[in-house]
């Protein structure tokens, strides 16, 4: 269960606990095995077009505000990818033939939509291993209606099927709960908070305020927000390998592009540097790869792979840091 940093420097002064780090989340591994309650813990989903927020809460307290960037680039990746695949069909250049639907009978998912709903999905699963999370409790959102078209919504909408398909993956980990929009404002406007209009502001109203309000609607325990400190993540976009660049070199040679390995590390691996601290790999040039802030995405060194250290793998970066309380 989360417990106070009190207790936790405790814990590690005594020996009972060790401390360990995730990719912004700081929290203790209990060196013996210690008996209690459980509290139920609930995660509350506030999904978005462009940003989107998770509230991990109990009734004694809120543990983690989280507000992160959507993945918004994946339809018009896919676009050029099959440009690019199309037009190499009609040049004396080796291609891949066109291959038949090997996904009948399976879930189709476009991968726009996939990549959206599974970056929430990957959140989900990192927080799962840290918190006993007993309910998710997700706003369920609403494709729009088309005139004409009964069955659009149900059958067709990519948002209806993408969502389906997330309701599905999370029930594995826990059970999960829907509010609609309306139930999200009639539970905020019960409580007293205000939803700010600002949808791209990183205030607490922007987004978290509807996630800590479907998260206290599950467990309850307050009717004021006890903690409004924030967690920023952005996931990164990862050029994969590709054939050759979109436009010719001199020459008209069309040079390789795209990797996700840097000299034997993953992209977006975090690793410690001597002078500029936890940064995140990026690309290579000249035998050196290039070092990231985690704050800005901005390129801050280049080096050699063998003077920094190694940390965790990782596809997002953190924006800001925030204190949050610390799960054992």
């Amino acid at each position: 269960m989360p417990c106070h940093a009190a207790r936790v420097r405790q814990l590690v002064r005594e020996g009972k606990a060790v401390r360990c780090f995730d990719r912004g989340l700081f929290y203790i591994k209990l060196t013996e095995r210690v008996s209690g309650d459980i509290q139920p813990i609930a995660v509350g989903i506030d999904p978005g077009s462009k940003k989107e927020a998770l509230t991990v809460k109990s009734a004694s307290r809120t543990y983690l505000n989280i507000q992160a960037d959507a993945v918004t680039w994946v339809k018009d990746a896919e676009e050029t990818s099959t440009n690019m695949r199309r037009t190499r069909r009609g040049r004396n250049t080796p291609y891949r033939k066109m291959r038949v639907n090997r996904r009948q009978g399976q879930f189709k998912l476009p991968p726009s939509t996939r990549a959206r709903w599974g970056w929430k999905l990957r959140l989900c699963n990192w927080l799962a291993r840290y918190y006993p999370i007993e309910t998710f409790v997700v706003e369920d959102v609403a494709a729009v209606t088309k005139a004409g078209k009964r069955r659009w919504n149900q059958s067709f909408s990519p948002l209806e099927v993408g969502k389906l398909w997330f309701y599905l993956e999370l029930e594995k980990l826990a059970q999960v709960k829907t509010l609609k929009g309306y139930e999200t404002k009639a539970e905020r406007d019960a409580l007293g908070l205000k939803k700010s209009k600002q949808k791209m502001s990183d205030k607490f109203e922007a987004h978290c305020v509807d996630s800590w309000v479907l998260a206290n609607w599950w467990v309850g325990g307050h009717t004021q927000v006890d903690n409004k400190s924030m967690l920023y993540i952005v996931p990164l976009r990862f050029h994969r390998r590709q054939l050759h660049l979109l436009q010719p070199a001199k020459g008209s040679i069309r040079k390789p592009y795209g990797s996700t390995n840097s000299l034997g590390f993953r992209r977006g691996s975090w690793v410690k540097h001597p002078k500029h601290g936890v940064c995140y790999v990026g690309g290579t040039t000249a035998g050196t790869i290039s070092l990231h802030s985690l704050q800005t995405g901005q390129r801050v060194t280049k080096i050699k792979p063998n003077t920094v250290q190694f940390l965790n793998r990782s596809s997002w970066r953190m924006r800001k840091e925030a204190s949050h309380s610390s799960p054992a």
